[in-house]
This record gives C-alpha cells, sequence and structure tokens, in this order.
C-alpha cells in the first residue's frame, strides 16, 4: 500500500500529498502491482510538475513582455504627442490616445474570432505596426540619446527649445516612414545566392542543390511572394530542393488560399525530387495537417530519416529543436541515433533549421544547410545574430575536419512584411567532390 507522506521529509506538504494521492490511485486502479503503481503514480505526478512549471515560466515571461511592450509605447505616444504639441495649438488628448491604442493592440486582434477578411486587414496593420514601433521606439532612443549629450557639451540649450523637439521628432518621423517604405519594397525581391562546395569525398558529376527556407506560409504577403520563389527555383534546374524548415507560420489554417498554395509547391521542378525538414514554426496543433499539406504537395519531408539521393549523396533532415507549439510526438533524436550508413563513401548532407545545432556534426557530415535566422530581417537585427549566433548567415566551417555550413537568410518574412540589411533569397549550391 502507498505510505504516507512524512511531514518531517522537507519537502512541501502540497507536493509530497499529491504524489502520494497520485499513487494510491494508480497503486489501487484494477489488480495492478502496487509497486508498479507508485512509480507510474510519481512519474505521473512529476510529469504535471514539470509542465506546470513550464507554464509558469512562460505565463511570467509573456507577462514581462506584454508590460516592456505597454511601456515603451507609453514612451513613444508621449514623444509622439509632444512633437505635435510643437506645431498644433490644440491636441485632443482622447482622440490621439484611442488611435494609438488602436494600433498598439492591434496586433492581438488579429487572434480574435472574426471574419476573415476583416481578420486579414487587421493582421495586416498589426504586422505593419510592429515594424513602425520597433523603428520609432529605436530612433526616438537615438534621438534622446543625441540631444542629451548635446545638453551635456553645452551645444543644446537646457532646457531644450521648442525647436529642437520639432526637428527632433521630425527626422524620427521622417527616418521610420522611409525604412518601413524601403523595407516593405525590399521584401517584396527575392535575390541569388551562389556557392561553390568542394568536398573531400568523391561525387561522380556536380549536384546542383537549392535552398530556400523560412517561407512562413500563411504570414503576410507570404502566398503572394511564394510564386516568385517557385519561378526563381525552376529557372535553376536543380538536382533537389531542399526546404531548410518554417515553411509555415505556426497554423496551416492561416492560409489565405491553400488550394493555389499547394498547387505552386507541386509546381517545383528538380531532377531528384524536394525535400524538406521542419522548423521552429512548422509545429503545435495542427502539425499533422501540415504534414499531410507537404505530402499532397509532393515534397518529402524527413523527420530525423535520410534518403538516398541518385547513389550520389545522402540527404538528413532534422526534426527541430526547439518547435514552439508543440511537436505532436515528435521527439528530436541523437544525430548518432539517425541510421546513416556508417560505411558510406556517399556525401552526407544535413537540413537542420537552426544553425545553432551545427556542434553536433563531425566529419561525418560534409555539409549542413540552415535558415531560421532571416539575417536579422531587420536593421539592427542582423548586427544582434551576428552576435548571438557562430554563424548567422552565409558560408562557414570550422576547420577542415568540420562540415561546410550554409545558411539562409530565408525567402520569406516573420511578422512585419520587411526587409532591412537583408534579403529574401534563394540559394544555389553546386556541390562538388574532390576524392581525396
Amino acid at each position: 500500500m502507498p505510505v504516507a507522506p512524512d511531514p518531517k521529509s522537507g519537502v512541501s506538504a502540497n507536493s509530497t500529498t499529491l504524489a502520494w494521492l497520485f499513487s494510491a490511485y494508480y497503486g489501487r486502479k484494477g489488480n495492478v502491482n502496487e509497486q508498479w503503481g507508485d512509480n507510474v503514480a510519481y512519474s505521473a505526478y512529476y510529469r504535471v510538475k514539470g509542465k506546470r512549471k513550464d507554464l509558469l515560466q512562460r505565463v511570467f515571461f509573456a507577462i514581462i513582455m506584454f508590460s516592456l511592450y505597454i511601456g515603451t509605447n507609453y514612451y513613444i505616444a508621449r514623444k509622439i504627442y509632444q512633437w505635435l504639441g510643437s506645431f498644433i495649438t490644440h491636441v485632443n488628448i482622447k482622440v490621439y490616445a484611442g488611435i494609438y491604442i488602436l494600433f498598439v493592440l492591434s496586433m492581438f486582434f488579429a487572434f480574435l474570432p472574426i471574419f476573415s477578411g476583416v481578420k486579414r486587414i487587421i493582421s495586416y496593420a498589426g504586422s505593419l505596426w510592429m515594424g513602425i514601433y520597433l523603428y520609432l521606439l529605436f530612433f526616438f532612443i537615438v534621438v534622446d540619446i543625441v540631444v542629451l549629450l548635446g545638453c551635456w557639451v553645452k551645444r543644446i540649450p537646457d532646457p531644450v527649445p521648442q525647436s529642437v523637439r520639432f526637428y527632433a521628432g521630425l527626422i524620427v518621423i521622417l527616418l521610420t516612414v522611409g525604412m518601413v517604405v524601403y523595407g516593405k519594397y525590399n521584401a517584396s525581391r527575392i535575390k541569388f545566392v551562389s556557392y561553390d562546395i568542394q568536398i573531400k569525398k568523391s561525387l561522380p558529376a556536380e549536384m546542383k542543390i537549392v535552398l530556400v527556407s523560412d517561407l512562413h506560409l500563411g504570414a503576410v504577403n507570404s502566398e503572394k511572394n511564394l510564386s516568385k520563389t517557385v519561378s526563381g527555383i525552376n529557372n535553376l534546374k536543380p538536382d533537389i530542393v531542399c526546404i531548410a524548415g518554417d515553411i509555415f507560420n505556426g497554423n496551416i489554417y492561416a492560409l489565405h488560399n491553400p488550394s493555389e498554395t499547394m498547387a505552386l509547391l507541386q509546381s517545383i521542378t528538380a531532377a531528384y525530387g524536394v525535400y524538406a525538414c521542419l522548423g521552429n514554426h512548422d509545429s503545435g496543433r495542427t502539425l499533422k495537417e501540415m504534414i499531410r499539406f507537404l505530402e499532397q504537395s509532393n515534397i518529402k519531408l524527413l523527420t530525423d530519416e535520410y534518403i538516398t539521393i541518385d547513389d550520389r549523396l545522402l540527404l538528413t533532415g532534422r526534426l527541430d529543436s526547439r518547435p514552439i507549439g508543440g511537436s505532436e510526438g515528435f521527439k528530436r533524436k541523437n544525430f548518432a541515433d539517425i541510421k546513416v550508413p556508417v560505411n558510406t563513401n556517399l556525401p552526407v548532407v544535413v537540413m537542420d533549421h537552426n544553425p545553432s545545432n551545427i556542434k553536433e556534426y563531425g566529419n561525418e557530415t560534409d555539409l549542413v544547410l540552415s535558415g531560421h535566422t532571416h539575417r536579422g530581417q531587420i536593421f539592427p537585427g542582423n548586427l544582434l545574430v551576428k552576435a548571438l549566433y557562430v554563424i548567422s548567415y552565409g558560408r562557414y566551417q570550422k576547420d577542415n575536419n568540420s562540415p561546410h555550413v550554409i545558411v539562409t537568410s530565408g525567402a520569406g518574412t516573420w511578422g512585419m512584411p520587411m526587409r532591412i540589411g537583408s534579403n529574401n533569397e534563394i540559394v544555389m549550391i553546386t556541390l562538388s567532390g574532390t576524392g581525396d
């Protein structure tokens, strides 16, 4: 029979009592061995406890981020109000606050159960506001620092004159508008990048690999940009196409025109097929529907498994290491546990969405293909990801005994439909061998 909790054990009374109740229930449920019942009970209890802790951490993080968002928006709203007051005699504070609050909350309105047409408009406004908000915050902080330094070195009078406030605010508004307009324009284009990779293994003939990632289908403008991406891929006439994760934007039902999207994906042509791995946004409650959608789109999804391409190379696709919305029963293996033939002389190419995982690969791997970083997507995000990752974009090889790594900035956008300091791109890799 389960042993009652000991009040002198040092463990909280609530925790031990809950674990004991789990044990009592499982140990007495049917003709079940009591020891087995105890083990199952305590295992179940700690799983519940772990999930509760994870939930509390997520809630705490969400509260902190929401507080920062509200606080920084108050700062921006106040700065704009002061700027308007420098050349408008009377600004109706209630009207101004109402309009600004609508912009602030537009990012959250998109999650409401409303008509799809209205939801699409609100989603677009919320995504655009995200970029506007970030640049208003960035430029107001920079301008405030410059004005503060100007006052400190006696170049600007203290208190700051109204004319200085006006021009400072005007500079922020003009820079923000300029950045947003350019960012939207740049995000509508797609560039081509090429790399020649020579590996030490033999390869009978060059292999033309096209790499794309981070399509984020379902995000603003994603389906509109997909036709350009597919057209660009097909013009390169690749041997294989590799899609290195974040094909979807977290929810397959966010697609505006699923049948048209599927038809576009089906139209990708490659001599030996189209292959994909999952990214952190290819997750959550609709993951199974995403997988089925890819199958119907003639895309072979590799989930911690490999496939031999024309007896010329082994292509492996990894499960993502940090799926945002849960992996629906999928669990990432250790690379050593993927049954890749150890005695093969074929080149080994790995698709792994997140480049932070490149440390897992040694001389058994010849080439790693990643995305995820978007190269920061907008300035100064490009500088931030460069500081955070060993390789956030481009080509990398640690040493001669390490695999080549290619990280693409992706072919789509996440959040704001903008690109500043980065580009949507299609990568063409010409893989050749030396036979050494």
